[in-house]
């Protein structure tokens, strides 16, 4: 199907309000930053410095989403609605994605404001993946659900990992690590403090 035509998008796929950073190229390959504030795994709303030309083809890489390529379908206020060429298999993933993105934003917002974040007296932890591979990390905060830790590899969004001895989830990324949110909320900062020690 050609890129021009996203009407069958827009009646397939539903947009979900995100805030996801990024960067984008045009044709001539100048690269701007970006902010994606409306997606489906059709099309997006791209808040951008230099808008391009409807018809234009778009190459951007997206905090957790990564890579994504289409057109520009129209200018719209501040930036450009462009569509998104991909596999069915892509548009389920990013789907998926995309709503487990948008959900956490909604669910976060109490939670963060009901868990006084503190700084550790154990800075030093690990981190397991569930395939095994065990990382060196160094604890930022934590609060009792959840913890940033500063980390070398970035596992995509919803990944589970072992945080010491507690089981969490990968639910932001930023420059230095991720946050995680652990499975089940603690009582006490002192057995979080306590179960982030190293497991041998």
């Amino acid at each position: 199907m050609p890129l021009s035509q996203p009407k069958p998008f827009e009646a397939k796929f539903q947009r979900v309000k995100v805030s996801i950073l990024g960067r984008y190229m045009l044709a001539d390959r100048r690269e701007f930053p970006c902010q994606v504030l409306e997606m489906s795994p059709g099309d997006a709303v791209v808040i951008a410095p230099v808008a391009g030309i409807e018809g234009e083809r778009i190459i951007a890489y997206l905090d957790h989403l990564g890579r994504i390529e289409g057109t520009i379908l129209k200018q719209v206020d501040g930036g450009f609605l462009m569509d998104i060429a991909a596999t069915s298999r892509k548009r389920d993933k990013m789907a998926a994605q995309l709503t487990w993105l948008a959900n956490k934003d909604i669910l976060n917002l109490p939670e963060d404001r009901r868990h006084e974040r503190v700084v550790p007296d154990l800075r030093h932890s690990t981190v397991v993946l569930d395939d095994g591979r065990r990382y060196n990390c160094k604890i930022i905060d934590i609060s009792l659900s959840g913890a940033a830790i500063e980390l070398d590899v970035r596992p995509a969004m919803g990944t589970p990992i072992t945080l010491g001895r507690m089981r969490a989830r990968v639910v932001r990324h930023f420059q230095n690590g991720v946050a995680v949110e652990f499975a089940a909320a603690q009582e006490m900062l002192n057995v979080v403090q306590q179960n982030l020690r190293i497991m041998n």
